[in-house]
């Protein structure tokens, strides 16, 4: 059964950097675990609040910030190519220092302003958001990571220098579940295996899930890409990944 929610469009502060946020809260007393739902290249668009909402009605407290607040406040979008030209154009403006900074300001709002649970904190992402969460699981605050086909971990990072896979020493308490899909040409197989080596490699307690026929985008019911199987059996391992870990956290 699914809880009753409320949800809120928020500001949140990174020094002068005021930074929109989509939240959604079960409604009880709480404690609940957290949850920051890193976005695709579209913003935080009605897929990036859809799911937002679905973590709270889960019993989540998840927040969504705008990670394109520097480069275009207010920006959502579809998925056209268009759509997808320019939101590659924004991503490349993007800085990971910068990004890391903003998830640690949406983390420091849930555990300053709502029952939010100590050591009860996950993220998740897709696509651009997917390569995010890799890095956000750097973060000390964060437990359990989803990263759902998140390309370029193995050849670079936002705002350039050594690529996001160097940083995989530096994960130290999450547990990370990558998703991945087989026909997904924006990452070859070959990447996904170095992937796997480097979580391995630094001991990072881990799974990672290749879905076979699925491509790129997969969990998205908007895209042409959505692929109902797979998109139901990764929200399973999902949500047992963050039962497990949020919880036994707390």
């Amino acid at each position: 059964m699914t809880q009753e929610i409320k949800t809120k469009s928020i500001i949140i502060s990174n020094g002068s950097l005021g930074i929109q946020a989509y939240v959604a809260i079960p409604e009880g007393k709480g404690p609940f675990p957290g949850m920051v739902v890193l976005q695709e290249i579209f913003g935080v668009n009605d897929h990036i609040r859809d799911l937002t909402r679905r973590f709270a009605q889960e019993g989540y407290i998840a927040i969504a910030p705008a990670l394109y607040q520097r480069q275009a406040p207010d920006f959502e979008t579809g998925y056209t190519a268009e759509d997808i030209k320019i939101g590659k154009i924004y991503k490349e403006q993007t800085k990971a220092e910068e990004l890391l900074g903003d998830i640690q300001v949406a983390i420091d709002y849930l555990i300053s302003n709502t029952p939010v649970k100590a050591n009860g904190i996950g993220c998740i992402g897709f696509c651009f958001g997917g390569h995010v969460a890799y890095l956000a699981s750097t973060l000390s605050d964060i437990h359990a990571t989803a990263s759902f086909y998140g390309a370029g971990i193995t050849t670079w990072t936002p705002g350039g220098g050594e690529p996001t896979i160097n940083r995989t020493k530096d994960i130290r308490g999450a547990t990370i579940y990558c998703f991945f899909g087989q026909e997904d040409a924006s990452i070859p197989l070959t990447e996904v295996k170095k992937i796997r080596a480097a979580l391995n490699k630094n001991q990072v307690l881990h799974r990672i899930f290749v879905y076979e026929g699925a491509d790129h985008g997969f969990f998205c019911d908007q895209r042409a890409s959505y692929n109902e199987e797979a998109a139901t059996d990764a929200w399973q391992q999902v949500m047992r990944l963050f039962r497990e870990e949020l919880d036994l956290a707390c």
